[in-house]
């Protein structure tokens, strides 16, 4: 199999891993629980973690409420701009190309939210008691971790370039006479 057509099929296969691992995660949440429900699968950590249903009509951290179709148009944008970009990644951005398929994967999951409900469903409770309490769900997570990758690699590969750059800059060693 050509390298491309490998890259090609495993963006399919992550993107596809992402949206129905995120969709059978909410679909579990819409069946089980009513909105603002919550279960704590591990009593001993309840006040770190649980799981409670919430909607989410805006963007992260629910900023921007009434903007939801918005955000919809944005997150389709945003995948079509990464689809075209995918195959401009470098050979040696492997971990860019995973990247992709995590933010493209979560952003999908969350515009099927948007498409089927009207609202994102988040469930993932996060609490730091006195500093943060924040409700997500896995497509979320995609999107971030997806990011902070591919800020990572930009920032190793950039280094490496500094690197080599200055290595070639370096005058050669004077020979012996």
């Amino acid at each position: 199999m050509r390298p491309a057509v490998r890259r090609w099929l495993l963006l399919a296969i992550l993107i596809f891993t992402i949206v129905a691992v995120d969709q059978v995660s909410k679909h579990w949440i819409v069946d089980n629980l009513s909105l603002g429900e919550v279960y704590q699968p591990i009593p001993a950590i309840s006040s770190l973690f649980q799981i409670t249903r919430s909607h989410n009509a805006g963007s992260a951290f629910g900023f921007l409420p009434q903007a939801g179709d918005m955000f919809l148009v944005v997150a389709i944008i945003a995948v079509i701009g990464m689809v075209f970009f995918y195959p401009r990644i470098p050979d040696d951005a492997a971990i860019t190309r995973l990247a992709t398929g995590l933010v493209v994967g979560g952003a999908l999951g969350n515009a099927l939210d948007r498409l089927q409900y009207g609202v994102v469903i988040d469930f993932i409770h996060y609490q730091i008691p006195g500093v943060i309490s924040n409700v997500s769900n896995l497509a979320d997570h995609a999107i971030v971790f997806g990011v902070a990758l591919i800020f990572l690699e930009s920032w190793r590969l950039d280094r490496a370039k500094a690197r080599a750059a200055a290595a070639s800059d370096e005058p050669s060693s004077p020979t012996p006479a």
